[in-house]
């Protein structure tokens, strides 16, 4: 469905070039079908074009703007500068796939006098080495093909699923934020580790594999976390010790602030985005 589709990012951050990744080593498109483009670094640009065997003309304003595809990927408040410019460029036939945090479709479509098709989108960090939980919605205007193409983009840098817009802010909080806090406790567990003795490289590596089995457990066993956590604790045993610590200090009910806090922030950067105004 890709292969005759003409992409054009606009933003060339990691996410462009983790999907830009993913769609080559995917081959669901050629380098030639690429287009981005940025506010300035012109630099990253030609980096980009160098690494990925991309057009000389991917940088061409007219490339972008009449892509089948166009891919919003700036920072959050960077997007009204974005949309103010390139709204102006876009229309109808065309399809928007934006991937920027807690902006709304219907604050997209405030931008444009055609009915652009929209899809927004939450792909995480782990995009970039083919991991990437993502989840997206799509608005009024997009057709089953034009929700099908931003699937397939997504599939290429991981997995994707489709939710209400309602819940995007949630996904943002969840799956989107979610990498910072796998690190978090993956620095803890590494720090105890050497401080229980461990040198450090072996500290960071039994770290990453008790991750690593334990994500494949979840995903293979289909048994609940809960489950799981109950067969590996033996009354009054090693495992049951280090829970009792973490249940002391409340830890499960502060991750699920955590996710909490980070879904209210993003909520509050699409208001405060709104109140800017088109």
């Amino acid at each position: 469905m890709l292969q005759e589709k003409r992409i054009g990012f606009i933003g060339a951050g990691a996410m462009s070039e983790a999907i830009i990744a993913g769609l080559l080593q995917t081959k669901q498109v050629e380098p030639k079908q690429i287009f981005l483009t940025n506010r300035s670094d012109e630099q990253r640009l030609q980096d980009l074009i160098n690494q990925y065997g991309l057009s000389a003309k991917a940088t061409e304003i007219k490339q972008i703007a009449s892509a089948d595809i166009v891919v919003l990927a700036t920072k959050p408040k960077d997007v009204p500068e974005a949309m103010r410019y390139w709204s102006k460029k876009l229309c109808s036939g065309q399809l928007l796939i934006s991937i920027a945090a807690g902006i709304e479709i219907a604050y997209l479509e405030s931008f444009l006098s055609t009915e652009v098709a929209i899809v927004r989108a939450m792909p995480n960090t782990s995009s970039a080495v083919g991991y990437s939980a993502t989840a997206m919605c799509h608005g009024r205007f997009a057709s089953k093909q034009d929700v099908e193409c931003a699937l397939q983009i997504f599939r290429s840098i991981g997995a994707v699923w489709t939710v209400d817009e309602s819940l995007m802010d949630a996904v943002t909080g969840l799956s989107g934020s979610g990498p910072a806090y796998i690190y978090y406790v993956v620095e803890a567990l590494e720090a105890a580790g050497i401080q229980a003795g461990l040198e450090k490289q072996v500290a960071r590596e039994l770290t990453l594999q008790t991750f690593f089995g334990a994500a494949q457990m979840l995903m293979q066993s289909g048994k609940e976390a809960s489950q799981l956590r109950q067969e590996v604790t033996s009354p009054n045993g090693t495992t049951m010790a280090g829970l009792a610590e973490l249940n002391r200090h409340e830890t499960q009910k502060v991750f699920q602030q955590a996710v909490l806090k980070a879904t209210e922030r993003s909520a509050e950067m699409g208001k405060e985005l709104n109140k800017v105004g088109t």
